[in-house]
């Protein structure tokens, strides 16, 4: 009796020291609840509360068995009324030429949000050359003055001698929409030393009856003509402005994570030290940067592939972050039609009768992937035309024959036009698409003026997602605001901006197009095992809109209330953002 009284003793004692120890395993945990919580992932789309340890989810599923899972965490009811997505994805920007435009005077075509508000839309040739005048006169002296936003089939053919009538007594420049052209008056042709010369050296600067440059100047003679009036893009003054304006667009949009695709474009020691002046320690968005091939070969030659090596190691850290993908070009630009098409070329625009440019011709095209390929490398390749989509299929399926990859990705990125076949080819090939998000909206009427019944092949986001390909879409901001939520509107809609429909066998439904800017973009970027859905074990970045973007009509998702994101577990309201910005 006594041996079972003392053990009915030592066995009470044991409990009562139990119970009063306070059990707090998950004091370092969260677990947000939220009226709906959609994932992007296919074993687990949706859930109504989710557990965040640092900057990891840990948990998915409902609030009551979350507090149960985790006892002694901290429940935090700010989203109860509101719906959280995956961080919202722009794997396709340009920081540094977005805080050049963005510093820029507008003359859009089309109406433009920028940081500073909407700025409306020039469209014809008279209320374009009515704003030229304007701003002229608002910017007195005789300094060069700048313009964005010129598009030649809005507002019609333009030359120096048409700029003359506006001034003569400064150097003016007008910036094409695509960001490829320039266009000079005759002050600015002497100022940026380009001369008839040029026109043996390079195919961007044509000629006129005359002999002499007709003040246009384009593509291949771009970085030289950079060289000599850069200083006129790149002030310091004006960089910050527009940086920290893109930086805004950002966080209203409830972006978490972009991709620049052009590092080094500008020269890497001045894009560094810009990013290093100004990205702040309280970002609300994840920068990735995508070296450029170009630069990279031009500021290292052989090394280029281990300085990139070297440059994703040292910024594992840190941001921005160097990811290990290149960025390549095959041909040039969509919207001032010299992006490369097929056979009759363009039946209209300022290139009629051409076929367009080649940034990389396609004998060499192979040639140039496969180092890249071979070091492991994802490959992001601008190719805008139906013909630069035939080249770049066709050098990356002699590239994969050598054997030489490692599984990594091939990206198409803008990808301007694309046929039936190719997609067929690229889905063969296990190619992925990255489609600028708004040339059907800009283009899909208005090009039919440049390239005819072939606008049926403008991004046709249903026909590639229904071949199961990886398509995601990009702002190339500052071409388009960086809004992930209205470029799905875009291609749930197919709206053009006259208010008509293009192509709408090839609307999105909301489900692919919430795919489109989570996940498939995560994938774009190669990190998919890291962002893109709720999931355990990924990155505890979110975007908190008011409403539900599967039961919101697609005409109404660009006005989503967005409350802000939360970043590696961190929350950022809008409020805020906007109260620093």
């Amino acid at each position: 009796m006594r041996f079972t009284i003392r053990l009915l003793l030592v066995v009470l004692a044991g409990l009562i020291s139990a119970c009063s120890k306070p059990v707090m395993e998950h004091s370092d945990v969260t677990i947000y609840a939220a009226k709906t919580i959609l994932t992007s992932h296919h074993e687990n789309p949706m859930a109504s509360a989710l557990a965040v340890r640092g900057d990891i989810i840990v948990g998915i599923g409902n609030r009551k068995d979350l507090i149960k899972q985790f006892n002694g965490a901290t429940l935090d009811d700010s989203f109860a009324q509101k719906t959280i997505v995956p961080g919202l994805i722009d794997p396709h920007i340009h920081m540094i030429l977005g805080a050049m435009m963005y510093a820029k005077p507008f003359a859009p075509p089309w109406d433009v949000e920028t940081p500073a508000g909407t700025v409306k839309g020039l469209p014809n040739k008279a209320a374009f050359l009515a704003r030229i005048a304007e701003i002229n006169a608002e910017h007195t002296g005789t300094e060069p003055l700048v313009i964005y936003g010129y598009h030649n089939l809005v507002h019609g053919a333009l030359d120096k001698h048409v700029l003359d009538k506006i001034t003569t007594k400064r150097p003016l420049i007008i910036w094409h929409y695509s960001g490829h052209d320039f266009y000079l008056n005759s002050q600015a042709l002497t100022y940026a030393k380009v001369d008839a010369s040029w026109a043996d050296k390079y195919h961007g600067v044509p000629l006129d009856v005359d002999g002499e440059p007709t003040g246009r100047v384009y593509e291949d003679a771009v970085f030289d003509f950079l060289s000599n009036v850069g200083h006129l893009f790149l002030a310091p003054k004006d960089i910050g402005r527009g940086y920290k304006g893109l930086e805004s667009m950002f966080a209203s949009n409830g972006v978490t994570t972009v991709a620049e695709l052009g590092y080094g474009l500008f020269g890497l020691p001045l894009e560094d030290n810009y990013y290093k002046a100004l990205m702040g320690s309280d970002a609300r968005t994840k920068v990735y940067l995508v070296p450029e091939h170009r630069a990279f070969a031009h500021a290292f030659g052989e090394e280029r592939i281990d300085k990139m090596g070297e440059m994703v190691e040292a910024t594992k850290d840190t941001w921005p972050r160097v990811l290990p993908q290149v960025k390549l070009f095959t041909d040039a630009a969509f919207y001032s039609q010299t992006m490369r098409v097929s056979p009759p070329g363009y039946i209209g625009g300022q290139n009629k009768g051409e076929e367009g440019l080649w940034v990389t011709a396609p004998d060499k095209l192979a040639k140039t992937m496969e180092p890249y390929w071979s070091a492991g490398l994802d490959i992001r390749i601008h190719s805008n035309g139906d013909a630069a989509q035939d080249a770049t299929l066709d050098a990356f399926e002699a590239v994969q024959k050598n054997g030489n990859g490692e599984g990594q990705k091939l990206v198409l990125e803008h990808v301007g036009l694309i046929t039936p076949k190719q997609i067929a080819k690229a889905k063969e090939l296990g190619a992925g698409i990255s489609v600028a998000s708004h040339y059907v909206h800009y283009m899909g009427e208005a090009y039919v003026s440049a390239i005819g019944e072939r606008v049926k092949y403008i991004t046709p986001l249903a026909s590639t997602m229904k071949a199961d390909l990886h398509t995601t879409l990009h702002s190339d901001a500052p071409l388009a605001p960086p809004s992930p939520l209205t470029a799905a509107s875009v291609h749930m809609l197919r709206s053009t901006r006259e208010g008509g429909v293009s192509t709408p066998a090839e609307k999105l439904s909301a489900e692919q197009a919430l795919r489109a800017i989570t996940i498939d973009a995560a994938w774009a970027l190669g990190l998919e095992d890291e962002i893109g859905s709720i999931k355990i074990g990924k990155k505890a970045d979110f975007t908190i809109l008011d409403t539900n973007p599967l039961t919101t009509k697609a005409e109404d998702w660009p006005d989503i209330v967005i409350w802000g994101v939360v970043l590696d577990g961190v929350k950022k309201p809008l409020r805020s953002a906007n109260e620093e910005l």
